[in-house]
């Protein structure tokens, strides 16, 4: 609803769809990016509207399918998170479940140039229909570089 409510809320249709709403939950899903709300950019009377819609989705920009962000900024590569990913310990027994670097590309976290990156996020507890709120690669974070929107 608070991003419906940012919307114009005129359902114009210049966005392709039928009304506002329909565009919101598009929006939120990441199906469309906001610039196809062309109202948003040619009307000044919108222009509070569209910086807090873009504040709004800036802290998800570069979340994976799960919601997953990594900071890179913050993190420090040191391979916490990758030991402590459940998915990743059952996925590689030869190498990340014994405390080694991953053997193998069906982990979904590994560190590389020195910082962790995210593949397979579809693999992650947090995603598909029996999903669970782990939390294991958050609270290993020394950094505090990961976190899930």
């Amino acid at each position: 609803m608070e991003v419906y409510q940012l919307l114009p809320m005129t359902n114009c249709k210049k966005c392709g769809e039928s009304t506002c709403m329909a565009f919101a939950v598009k929006l939120i899903r990441g199906e469309v990016g906001l610039e196809a709300c062309t109202p948003l950019f040619e009307e000044d009377r919108y222009k509070d509207k569209l910086s807090k819609l873009q504040e709004l989705f800036e802290t998800v920009e570069g979340a994976t399918e799960t919601g997953l962000v990594i900071d890179t900024d913050k993190c420090t590569g040191c391979g916490n998170c990758v030991v402590a990913c459940p998915v990743n310990v059952a996925n590689d027994p030869h190498g990340t479940a014994v405390g080694r670097g991953p053997t193998n590309d069906r982990v979904i976290l590994r560190v590389k140039d020195g910082v962790v990156v995210a593949s397979n996020v579809h693999e992650c507890r947090r995603f598909g229909k029996n999903r669970i709120l782990c939390d294991l690669c958050i609270v290993t974070c020394p950094s505090g570089a990961i976190e899930f929107v």
